[in-house]
């Protein structure tokens, strides 16, 4: 092969490459614009103002409110819920895996976790309405059909692998001439592995909380089966509630003429989730990029 004719190759897989990134770029431009363009629409009818401080959102009522505190109120609090359980599950199996499991182990719970993270989220929605919100309710009697606290139970076990996984790639970056400097001082295994290793790879595990919180954020089918369809300022898990997502399932039905106020309401809820995930997912950005140059 002439060097020119290497040259052309390099270069085509070049331009092929970059078109192939590209398509990642144009993707969330065209999302983007779809959203901004019904949502002005909307804003042009409602206030900014009245959208981001009203306290109830019944935009589909003969009495409008357009109030996105309810909403946000509702996934913040089966978020909150999901981190709860996922955080120190996925941090202990993470920290298990890789300062005290050897290689046997690894290859029984490695593929568990990933059976559990390939589960499609509809069969975890039905999961949290039959089975865990009857459960809790043997135990809480006043507990709603349906409610966040199980929905958030179920969700915090969906994302369970992702913190798992990630914490452990952020454990296992960590040199072992840390580990060995802790032992040679004195220290013991749990010592060295909670006063030094994670202390060492924390950028990593918030990188990994963070993106966690970004997928329980925009979960879909488990809200939308277990959590109702009340839009609610409370923070009380044990009453329906309503999500963003859950909304968008909602109105997406068709029951709503398209153009109309009330079908505007999906994509300026839509937005608004878009900007906290994209919030999101620049610290989550930031940190990753942190921790890197931590090891390089």
């Amino acid at each position: 092969m002439s060097l020119k004719q290497r040259m052309f190759k390099e270069r085509f897989m070049e331009v092929l490459l970059m078109l192939c990134a590209t398509v990642s770029i144009v993707t969330t431009l065209g999302i983007l614009f779809v959203l901004l363009k019904d949502s002005i629409g909307f804003f042009s009818k409602v206030s900014l103002l009245e959208f981001l401080t009203d306290t109830q959102w019944t935009p589909l009522f003969e009495d409008a409110h357009f109030g996105i505190l309810p909403l946000l109120s509702g996934t913040f609090l089966i978020t909150f819920i999901a981190i709860l359980i996922a955080l120190p599950l996925g941090m202990s199996i993470a920290i298990y895996l890789s300062e005290y499991a050897d290689r046997r182990v690894k290859k029984i719970i490695k593929p568990f976790l990933e059976i559990l993270s390939s589960i499609p989220t509809v069969v975890f929605g039905y999961f949290a309405l039959v089975f865990v919100t009857p459960l809790l309710q043997s135990f809480i009697p006043g507990l709603a059909g349906f409610n966040s606290l199980s929905p958030g139970i179920v969700m915090g076990i969906m994302i369970l692998p992702m913190v798992a996984s990630l914490s452990e790639d952020a454990l296992n970056a960590v040199p072992d001439s840390l580990r060995e400097g802790s032992y040679a001082l004195g220290s013991s295994q749990v010592q060295t592995a909670f006063r030094v290793v994670v202390p060492a790879a924390s950028s990593g595990i918030t990188v990994s909380v963070i993106l966690a919180i970004s997928r329980a954020i925009g979960e879909t089918m488990i809200v939308a089966i277990a959590a109702g369809q009340q839009p609610r300022l409370t923070l009380n898990p044990l009453v329906p509630i309503e999500t963003i997502t859950a909304y968008i399932v909602q109105v997406s039905k068709g029951d709503v003429p398209q153009d109309s106020l009330g079908y505007q309401t999906i994509f300026a809820a839509g937005l608004t989730l878009f900007v906290l995930t994209f919030l999101l997912n620049s610290v989550s950005f930031y940190f990753n990029k942190k921790f890197r140059a931590q090891y390089q």
